[in-house]
């Protein structure tokens, strides 16, 4: 319904998804730190300067926006995004949590898929008031494996 997808887009999230790399997408199999047949998450390629290691976390399913997700497929979006925010909260030792995502150029999407930013916060960081930039391949695996012990010491229970 308010859909502003190019003609011809190539989406770098179904590329994630399909198991593509190379310079597009900027995202590697190696940043993913859980897949189900629902739900894809993984370290984000950029980074804003004072909060490395934000997650994504989308639908393996290509949808535009939040306006397009099904219900049942939300549901389990937000469902481990509340598991991956505590999972970040202890793994990294931050002192809080921030959660974003974005509808249209209006509401500042500029990725033609359906997702979720978890950050971590600590104080004073001026998340909303610096710039992201590409992050190293290498700095990102230290985070995945932060989040890939969390996760095997305590077991994701699916909805």
């Amino acid at each position: 319904m308010f859909n502003h997808e190019p003609k011809n887009y190539r989406c770098p999230l179904c590329a994630v998804v399909k198991g593509i790399e190379g310079k597009f997408p900027y995202t590697r199999q190696a940043d993913i730190i859980y897949k189900d047949d629902f739900v894809i998450s993984y370290i984000a390629s950029h980074w804003w300067p004072n909060n490395p290691g934000h997650i994504l976390v989308s639908p393996l399913q290509h949808y535009e926006n939040g306006y397009d997700v099904p219900s049942d497929i939300n549901i389990r979006i937000y469902d481990f995004m509340k598991y991956i925010s505590l999972a970040m909260r202890i793994s990294y030792k931050c002192e809080g949590i921030s959660i974003r995502q974005h509808n249209e150029p209006a509401g500042d999407q500029d990725l033609w898929h359906f997702h979720v930013h978890v950050f971590p916060r600590y104080t004073g960081d001026d998340l909303y008031k610096s710039t992201k930039g590409l992050s190293e391949t290498q700095l990102r695996l230290a985070y995945v494996k932060l989040i890939k012990e969390y996760m095997s010491e305590t077991k994701y229970q699916k909805p």
